[in-house]
């Protein structure tokens, strides 16, 4: 899946989507780590540290509405917050576990923290 195929652009680079997929690991958990993966790149396009991320934030809540206004969709704009704003939180955690910060995740965490969801 690279950036040609999509209606709409991904931050991932096509090397990150194809290391992505060649992984050895179900669908569904390639598809888990390309969405964190996703995300992660999201919040470091727009400035997000662990303490913004973590607080009720409007920059974020913005930056999601912009995204949302492509689909004219209140309840789209809602729900693309609260996911995001989960993933943050995910990623947060992750992190501090590791004692990394969490702009500073790579591919092999995000595996790692894909196949422990699963293992708990």
């Amino acid at each position: 899946m690279s950036n040609q195929t999509n209606s709409f652009p991904t931050p991932l680079s096509d090397e990150m989507v194809k290391n992505i997929d060649q992984l050895n690991m179900p669908i569904i958990k390639k598809h888990h780590v390309r969405l964190l993966a996703h995300c992660l790149e999201i919040f470091k396009v727009i400035g997000k540290d662990e303490k913004s991320l973590l607080e009720e934030d409007e920059l974020l809540k913005n930056w999601c509405e912009k995204q949302s206004q492509k689909f004219n969709d209140k309840n789209f704009n809602q729900l693309f917050f609260e996911q995001m704003s989960s993933a943050a939180k995910k990623l947060i955690f992750f992190s501090k576990s590791i004692e990394k910060n969490f702009k500073e995740l790579d591919l092999d965490d995000l595996i790692t923290l894909v196949e422990q969801k699963q293992d708990n």
